[in-house]
């Protein structure tokens, strides 16, 4: 199964028939327009902006984008326009509503201004939009552009996988320019203790006796070599890349998933430069944080 991004758009569009008024004369005919924009979010959002002619098609449209969709800030939007180069042709009933509605305004506000042509031709319009047959359009057309938008999260997906392969990559090198770093560290802190220990009691009268100082620094080396010890830090790192891989192999709904890894990366990543004691280790530390910040990014964007 694919990696999906939340991030996507698509759109399309479709006509109807033509309606026919009153007369019996056909209205030109309309396009409906639909695009589906999508941003990342922790749950799934649905917004509708619609005009009035389709609100009645809500319902099915959310169950259509909740039966797809799992995650993310979606807004869908329609726009009804009128057939090209038509000019919308009021009916005579409609002229003479328009006509008994206007005296009766005139009558009490004798001060309103009076309706001009651009007024009535564009209740015209109005009103054969609103004689469309939308039944056979909205659901087809919305799975069309859902499908696209789908097909656009799934390609925006397969990116940001190819991204998080790469840092898990190069997390993987640092790693291993980790893993020699450790014995060497604790040896060498273990010859600097018995160094700093021998200069100590050089000064002294000896009234400790020499193989007793010697143990005693031996033992606070070895306290302070288990303190810097990053070694269980790398095999977790390790581990949680294994599963990262894993996921994303897997594909589907792991953007929860892999948000939960990237913050146990951070930790390992922040527990190895608290105890680095040297600058090697603590370069690797700030180059894995970078990297893992970098991932983190992306993968607020994975469903």
């Amino acid at each position: 199964m694919p990696v999906y991004s939340m991030t996507g758009y698509a759109s399309a569009q479709q006509g109807t028939q033509a309606a026919k008024n009153a007369e019996g004369v056909s209205a030109n005919p309309a396009q409906l327009g639909l695009e589906i924009r999508s941003v990342n979010s922790r749950f799934l959002d649905l917004t509708f902006r619609l005009p009035e002619e389709l609100r009645a098609f809500e319902p099915a449209l959310r169950e259509l984008l909740t039966g797809q969709l799992r995650r993310g800030k979606v807004e869908l939007r329609a726009a009804i326009e009128a057939g090209s180069g038509a000019v919308p042709e009021p009916s005579p009933q409609m002229l003479q509503r328009l006509g008994l509605v206007q005296d009766g305004v005139m009558a009490w506000l004798p001060q309103a201004r009076a309706l001009s042509v651009a007024d009535v031709l564009r209740m015209a319009a109005g009103e054969q939009s609103s004689r469309q047959d939308w039944s056979q359009v909205v659901l087809p057309l919305a799975r069309r552009v859902t499908k696209s938008l789908v097909e656009a999260r799934a390609r925006e997906g397969a990116r940001l996988a190819e991204m998080l392969r790469d840092r898990i990559g190069q997390l993987r090198k640092l790693a291993q320019q980790a893993t020699p770093l450790v014995p060497q560290l604790v040896e060498q802190q273990r010859l600097r203790f018995l160094e700093r220990w021998q200069e100590a009691m050089a000064l002294t009268d000896n009234a400790v006796l020499p193989q007793a100082a010697q143990e005693k620094a031996l033992a606070e080396a070895t306290a302070f070599a288990i303190r810097i010890d990053v070694a269980e830090e790398i095999t977790r790192l390790a581990s949680h890349l294994d599963e990262l891989e894993r996921l994303i192999a897997q594909g589907g709904e792991i953007g929860k998933r892999l948000d939960f890894l990237i913050q146990e990366l951070h930790r390992e990543a922040n527990t190895l430069g608290s105890k680095s004691a040297t600058l090697e280790l603590t370069r690797i530390s700030v180059d894995m944080k970078v990297l893992i910040e970098q991932m983190r990014e992306q993968v607020q964007n994975i469903e």
